[in-house]
Formats: C-alpha cells, sequence, structure tokens
C-alpha cells in the first residue's frame, strides 16, 4: 500500500494525527534545552482541536512536529498510517500537499507573487488540475474577488490573512494547522476572519489544529490541550 492509500485507510477508520512520545531538545550552549517532553495526542478526523498554552509552552513547537516541518529528537508522528519518520524531506512535502494546509501568523505569502499567484502556487506545486480557477474561486469565497492581481504589500493584513486562507483551503485539506492566526490583527479584524475560518472549515469538514494563546478563539474548538514547559497538563478528550 502506498502513502496516501495508507492516509486515505486511516481516515476513514477515523484517526488522521496520533503523536506517540513526542521529544525535541535543541543545543544551547553546553547543554539541550528539552522544549517537548514525551507528548502524545491523537486527532480524530473532523475534530477542531485547540492547543493553548502560555508563550514558550512549546506550542508551535508541537504543531510544527505534527504536521511533519520539524522532526523531534525522540519519539513520532502519524499522518493516517504514514509514519513521518519513515519519510524523507520530500515524502512529507508530499504528503502535505496532499493531506495539509495552513495558516499562519504571519500569512506567509510570497511578496513577489500577486494574490492569485500566491494561491495557485501550491496547487501547481501538487499537480492539482485547473489551480488558477481554483485559486479564482477560493479568493472569491473569502471576498478577494477584485483584488486578484494585488500583491501583500497592497493589501491590509486582514486582506492577507484572507489570501492564506483561500491558498489554505483551495488544495481541498482534510487536515488544516492554523499557528496564531490572528495574532497579527486588531481585534475587528481578527475576529472577521475567526468567522471565515470556522465557517470554511464547517463547509469543508476539515480537522483543524488551532495553536492559539486567546481563550475566546479556543472555545470555538470542540477540544482543548493545554501546554505548560513542554507538557500535556490538560485534555478535555481524556
Amino acid at each position: 500500500m502506498n502513502v496516501a492509500s495508507s492516509v486515505e485507510s486511516a481516515i476513514r477508520n477515523q484517526l488522521i494525527v496520533r503523536a506517540d512520545q513526542l521529544v525535541k531538545q535543541v543545543p544551547m550552549a553546553d547543554e539541550q534545552l528539552t522544549i517537548l517532553h514525551g507528548i502524545d495526542l491523537s486527532i480524530a478526523q473532523g475534530e477542531s482541536l485547540a492547543i493553548i498554552g502560555a508563550s514558550g509552552s512549546g506550542k508551535s513547537t508541537l504543531l510544527g512536529l505534527l504536521a511533519g516541518l520539524d522532526v523531534p529528537t525522540s519519539g513520532d508522528v502519524w499522518l493516517g498510517d504514514a509514519q513521518l519518520s519513515a519519510l524523507d524531506e520530500d515524502g512529507r512535502a508530499r504528503l502535505r500537499g496532499e493531506l495539509v494546509g495552513f495558516v499562519f501568523q504571519s500569512f506567509q505569502l510570497l511578496p513577489a507573487l500577486t494574490a492569485l499567484e500566491n494561491v495557485m502556487l501550491p496547487l501547481e506545486l501538487a499537480a492539482k488540475p485547473d489551480a488558477e480557477k481554483t485559486a479564482r474561486e477560493w479568493l472569491g469565497r473569502v471576498g478577494l474577488g477584485g483584488r486578484l492581481t494585488h500583491y501583500p504589500k497592497q493589501l491590509s493584513g486582514g486582506e492577507q490573512q484572507r489570501v492564506a486562507l483561500a491558498r489554505a483551503f483551495a488544495g481541498n485539506p482534510r487536515l488544516l494547522f492554523a499557528d496564531e492566526p490572528t495574532g497579527n490583527l486588531d481585534t475587528a479584524t481578527g475576529q472577521q476572519i475567526v468567522e471565515l475560518l470556522f465557517s470554511l472549515n464547517r463547509e469543508q469538514g476539515t480537522t483543524l489544529v488551532l495553536v492559539t494563546h486567546d481563550p475566546q478563539l479556543a472555545e470555538r474548538c470542540h477540544r482543548h490541550v493545554r501546554i505548560a514547559a513542554g507538557r500535556v497538563v490538560e485534555d478535555d478528550a481524556s
């Protein structure tokens, strides 16, 4: 069974993410700084999960490991039945292209590309058909049908995050990772983005993993996992 088929099989069995005893250490001076201490976590298809905790608690590090953007010092992550440690960097990238969408605090738009091109790029890299048509449709859905040819510097923060949402959902991901998606936005704009994010997520039936320090944003999710000093100290699914 190939990676894509094994992932689809596991998704049908309702498990999309599993983390087993994740440890993340980084070198600091003459010692190792441990950021995560033996994290265990399982996420079912269709869940909305908020990972909460103070700044520096390890939330974003955990998200990066779950998404395969970084590798753990020890332990492992499965997306479906695909064991990330069994894949090389290119394999993990292909898997993300097939299954995962991302929304970041800093938008992560390419400044030399227009809004349309930013949404098209991951579709083209994943060899999705009708990339331009799909990108146009999604930019229209997030209210930016009239801003297709604008560059990021010509867009407000809220508009840039709308482009990021269109890019994230355009590939029809099974799993969406959002890291402080309103962190660089004012309150009113942030609320608009939150409403759009959860509305699109419901429509698409995506599994949402949201990192936030905002308790009101976290309450929009069905499940909450609290991280403190690199450990899970609360999981209301347990």
